[in-house]
């Protein structure tokens, strides 16, 4: 990429959308302050070679995810912006306030659907609902999971609209991916202007591995000391298995495939140079239905025999538990808010995104006159796949989704289209505002933890709303901004 000397923000222009950096004036938000000031009076060409430095340690790194179909190669170097998302350590505060509520409402909710389903039979849930979920397990009716927790890892996004207000867009429990990013992007931050780092008390990522790893810890069905924790992957050619042998690596546990694992008696047992070793939790990878040919697919080559049967007698620990995909159907999210309010008696601290659910006759009514103006999207996809962006849709395309609606209406809900709000973004020989959402990650182990921050994913396309790296977006750093006397990110040396 060509750069020219002195990049600087002082023509950058918000147009009209919620900026994260500056007000609509130009004026740097709370918190972006330092960041700013220290950018512009950067020597002419400074940021070029630091952004050109950041990219060639992502590129020795191999820090990749997988595009499946693509004929250009499946391998791609995740892009990374150097200008980060500034938040204020108020609005964390809200934020992570509002996930924790949200985590312990979906937690809750998990639970009754396989046991007394009293959200159905109180009339809050339709029932058609529930039977209808492609990610309900029946399997899973009855399990208690250690300590009652199903959902361990969550990484929930969350977008900010014109009006200034966070919206949840979607709960992501199954195998959430993404956090390598934060860490990584953090590391080669810290190193390239670790300054400003100390300066502007940025909150610290660094410690998430050490909390994934006490998160495991507390779910050893034995109790032990020091128990055996492993990370289930599906292998190599999985989307985001760099991010599970980097975590692995992390929290000092070992990288697992199917293979590596028998059950025997009902204990699950990894197999090693010195013979079998049993392992107490799992840090699963791998979609439910490829788990245990026994108790799901019956065709799958990844998973377990019998891991499910260990499970349900309490012998290991799943993270997340099976199941848990049954919170990540976009129509049962948009009950969530009913949730918090019939299982904590709690006002929603983060609000969900305006729903219209198409399997109700008037929401689909309205959608199928309004497909111009609504972002559509089926009820189990994810990667911004299965989606109608209606602005940006032809009348075949709408055609299309009129019919995939008539066909199965419970399949599909609809939003309106939301102005994401921007960040500064490097475009050539100046700044360009680009979408983002905010994906933070969320662990449950005795109580919720909020990871300070989380993956900023970017719409690298001018105008684009979809950020997913596999419909072309890239990421950025997210900086909370600490209170005084809060933890900051240790300094480093430059690169």
């Amino acid at each position: 990429m060509d750069f020219m000397p002195g990049l600087t923000f002082k023509n950058y222009q918000t147009d009209n959308f919620y900026d994260e950096l500056f007000y609509p004036e130009g004026i740097p938000r709370p918190g972006a302050e330092l960041l700013v000031d220290a950018i512009d009076q950067l020597p002419a060409s400074e940021l070029r070679l630091r952004q050109e430095a950041i990219s060639r340690a992502l590129l020795r790194m191999g820090i990749t995810f997988t595009v499946y179909g693509d004929e250009s190669g499946t391998e791609k170097i995740f892009p990374f912006d150097v200008i980060p998302r500034v938040v204020e350590a108020i609005e964390w505060n809200h934020i992570e306030a509002g996930l924790k509520q949200r985590i312990k409402a979906l937690n809750l909710f998990i639970d009754d659907i396989y046991h007394d389903q009293n959200i159905v039979k109180d009339g809050v849930l339709p029932a058609e609902i529930l039977k209808k979920a492609k990610s309900f397990r029946p399997q899973c009716v009855g399990v208690n999971p250690p300590k009652g927790i199903w959902c361990h890892i969550t990484g929930t996004d969350l977008i900010r609209h014109t009006d200034g207000a966070i919206y949840v867009l979607e709960d992501n429990l199954r195998c959430p991916s993404g956090v390598s990013y934060v860490l990584q992007n953090r590391m080669i931050m810290k190193r390239s202007f670790p300054q400003i780092f100390a300066d502007s008390k940025v909150r610290p990522v660094v410690g998430y591995a050490t909390q994934l790893y006490a998160t495991l810890a507390h779910l050893c069905p034995n109790d032990v000391a020091d128990p055996t924790i492993v990370v289930l992957t599906p292998g190599i050619y999985n989307s985001a298995y760099y991010e599970h042998s980097f975590l692995a690596q992390q929290m000092g546990v070992a990288l697992v495939q199917g293979e590596d694992l028998v059950v025997q008696d009902d204990f699950v047992y990894m197999r090693t140079t010195h013979g079998f070793q049993q392992v107490d939790v799992i840090y699963r990878r791998i979609d439910d239905d490829f788990m245990d040919p026994k108790a799901f697919r019956k065709d799958s080559m990844l998973g377990v025999p019998g891991l499910m049967q260990a499970y349900r007698n309490g012998r290991v620990a799943l993270a997340n538990a099976p199941g848990t995909g049954v919170a990540d159907d976009k129509v049962i999210y948009a009950y969530v808010p009913d949730m918090i309010k019939y299982y904590l008696n709690e006002v929603p601290g983060l609000p969900n995104v305006q729903t219209y659910v198409c399997d109700r006759p008037d929401d689909r009514a309205y959608v199928l006159e309004h497909l111009d103006e609504l972002v559509v999207k089926a009820a189990n996809e994810a990667g911004g796949y299965g989606m109608l962006i209606g602005p940006h849709s032809t009348k075949e395309e709408q055609g299309k989704f009129a019919e995939l609606i008539k066909a199965d209406p419970r399949n599909y809900v609809a939003q309106p289209t939301l102005a994401l709000s921007r960040v500064p973004t490097v475009v050539g020989d100046h700044f360009e505002g680009r979408h983002v959402d905010l994906r933070p990650y969320i662990l449950y182990g005795k109580t919720p933890w909020v990871l300070p921050g989380g993956l900023t994913r970017v719409a690298l396309k001018k105008g684009s709303l979809v950020v997913n790296s596999s419909q072309g977006g890239g990421s950025k750093d997210t900086w909370v901004i600490g209170h005084p006397g809060t933890e900051v990110e240790p300094q480093e040396a430059t690169v």
